[in-house]
């Protein structure tokens, strides 16, 4: 694809108005920890949330939305769908919770939650395992969708050469070198305004990224559209199987049971990045940057109408524009590149670049940021240097940005080799679902039940996945997986519950003091609490029946206004109206009982 002079001062320009944005925010992330890791818990609602969704935003998801419907039809993206009810569940059950922890990192969690030396090895376990395989791998996918644009598009080959003649390495005559480039120069620019703006330079730059993104993403489905020759041509040539939100019955790519799983099962039973059970990860690192409570609900509520609804049509159409364009297409998601490459004009190809720029720096800039937070916050604040002043901390945090974006290029480069280190990272997080959820509202969760969660799942995955010869990649064996892996893991966590010592009343009342969970699982921590007065100290929170009831409304909500627009792109028009209908009507009750109610 040919760019011209415009189109790289675009996109140049677009690299440097960020390293603008961060540069101006250094002196006031420099000024503590809390302001560099949460923006002093200052941030209004729909800042913290629109960052959200723009860090799930990552250049490689297109690309992915676009081979899951091509493959697939629009049905295919229940693979992202079904977190929709764990994202409610954080909006309504957790996420005033996680405010009112106050807490740098979710991690700390656990050492609020629960008391002693397995809490102290536990949070230190997790920090490392999240900041750096984690993290780190979660940052090399998104690399590598990064390069795969650029080398679709403006390639590297010519700097790789001249790189080689300048220097004269052979490492830039390699196979791969123009990927390792890539992967280096993006970093580098995006980890210099991370490294000195901290959080702050992380969400104002994450608003202008996602206005520039979304907006280039509508920009090339009606390109697209229009290049198919219009809704109906594409509606006339797509099989109707493929224009339903619903897997058709017998599919093999998403049996009945496989199906019932996503929806029924894997939301609250495993964890997964950005869509934990209870939430957690860079989710809850924006609740604690919010205002106070109600703006941490206000932002994680607007994060998971965003992330389905506003998002999610402009890709879903250009890829079944794709489908028509391009049907013996090999590389299903490459295609979403090959649209832009092959139809949208030239004046507008330096602006798409730099929405795919966007895409890329919201994720990796937010991964840099949140990754650091454990590796100071949780181990070297906590375990190595405990009492330095904040200025101490403050640079051990831009040297912990430095070191993730060095580990996660690195990781980049051996990602093909990483692929099944993936699967087996992700293992350790099936089954474990119920014990982050129920560690809110159940004063008998134990350090020791999350100790054993975690040991359960990961070694009922490895054996029944090498035991009983099961292939996650079979949608029914994955199934089966996930179902034995949950029980195996749920009687395992029980036992051992049960047969290790509870915490004490001095760790329970201190977490029931500050996070005021409610319900019948704090029964006597909240009499002990009503008992010494303090129960008078703070607003009455909702009850558990409204938190379920606006859970259910808030299930509707996205759902409804997700396929209520679609069914209107895809001309039906009754059936879209009805549904947004329903849907507004979910948004009235949400919005009553948030009135009403301490949310």
């Amino acid at each position: 694809m040919r760019l011209t002079a415009l189109d790289w001062a675009v996109i140049f320009g677009f690299f440097a108005l960020n390293v603008i944005i961060g540069l101006r925010y250094t002196k006031r992330a420099g000024s503590s920890v809390s302001e560099f890791f949460l923006s002093g818990r200052n941030v209004p609602w729909w800042l913290a949330g629109t960052s959200m969704v723009a860090t799930t935003f990552g250049a490689d998801t297109p690309l992915a939305v676009s081979g899951l419907v091509i493959k697939h039809g629009i049905a295919g993206n229940w693979l992202w769908w079904n977190a929709v009810a764990s994202g409610m569940l954080t909006v309504f059950f957790f996420a005033s919770l996680w405010r009112r922890a106050g807490v740098m990192t979710d991690v700390e969690l656990i050492e609020l939650r629960y008391g002693g030396k397995p809490a102290a090895g536990l949070r230190a376990f997790r920090a490392a395992y999240m900041a750096l395989p984690v993290n780190c791998i979660i940052i090399g996918w998104v690399n590598l969708a990064m390069a795969k644009i650029v080398g679709m598009t403006v390639g590297m080959r010519a700097l790789t050469s001249w790189l080689h003649l300048a220097t004269t390495l052979d490492v830039f005559a390699q196979p791969g070198a123009e990927r390792a480039v890539t992967v280096a120069l993006c970093l580098l620019l995006t980890g210099l305004y991370v490294s000195v703006s901290g959080l702050w330079g992380v969400l104002v730059t994450d608003l202008l990224q996602f206005v520039v993104k979304l907006g280039m993403t509508i920009v090339l489905a009606v390109v697209a559209v229009r290049a198919a020759g219009g809704m109906d041509a594409i509606i006339a040539r797509v099989p109707a199987e493929r224009l339903t939100v619903i897997p058709p019955v017998g599919a093999a790519w998403m049996p009945v049971l496989a199906f019932t799983v996503y929806v029924g099962v894997q939301w609250w039973a495993a964890w997964y990045p950005g869509a934990e059970p209870g939430g957690g990860g860079y989710v809850a690192q924006r609740i604690f940057s919010a205002k106070n409570e109600r703006e941490g609900v206000y932002a994680t509520l607007w994060f998971n109408v965003a992330h389905y609804t506003v998002r999610s049509w402009p890709w879903v159409l250009t890829a079944l524009a794709a489908y028509v364009l391009y049907p013996t297409i090999d590389d299903p998601e490459g295609a979403y590149v090959r649209v832009m490459i092959d139809h949208l004009p030239p004046s507008l190809r330096g602006l798409m670049m730099a929405g795919f720029l966007a895409a890329y720096m919201s994720t990796v800039a937010t991964h840099l940021n949140w990754g650091a937070s454990y590796l100071v916050g949780d181990l070297y604040k906590r375990f190595v240097a405990k009492d330095r002043d904040e200025a101490h901390y403050v640079r051990a945090s831009r040297w912990a940005t430095i070191f993730t974006m060095i580990v996660s290029g690195v990781v980049s480069l051996y990602l093909d080799s990483v692929a099944g280190a993936w699967k087996l990272l992700l293992a350790l997080g099936a089954g474990t679902g119920p014990v982050l959820i129920l560690r809110w509202y159940w004063w008998r969760i134990s350090a020791y039940s999350e100790i054993a969660a975690m040991a359960a799942s990961f070694i009922a995955s490895i054996a029944v996945q090498r035991g009983l010869g099961w292939n996650a990649d079979d949608p029914t064996q994955f199934a089966k997986i996930m179902l034995s892996t949950l029980v195996i893991t749920t009687v395992s966590w029980i036992a051992v519950t049960f047969a290790t010592r509870p915490e004490s009343d001095e760790t329970l009342d201190r977490f029931y003091a500050r996070v005021r969970p409610g319900g019948p699982g704090w029964r006597t921590q909240s009499a002990r609490a009503a008992a010494s007065g303090a129960d008078n100290e703070v607003g009455e929170s909702a009850s558990l029946p409204v938190r379920l009831r606006d859970w259910v409304a808030g299930c509707v909500l996205v759902y409804g206004s997700l396929f209520g627009v679609g069914s209107i792109l895809l001309r039906r028009y009754a059936q879209g109206v009805a549904l947004l209908a329903c849907a507004i009507v979910a948004a009235v009750v949400i919005a009553r009982d948030m009135k009403r109610h301490r949310i």
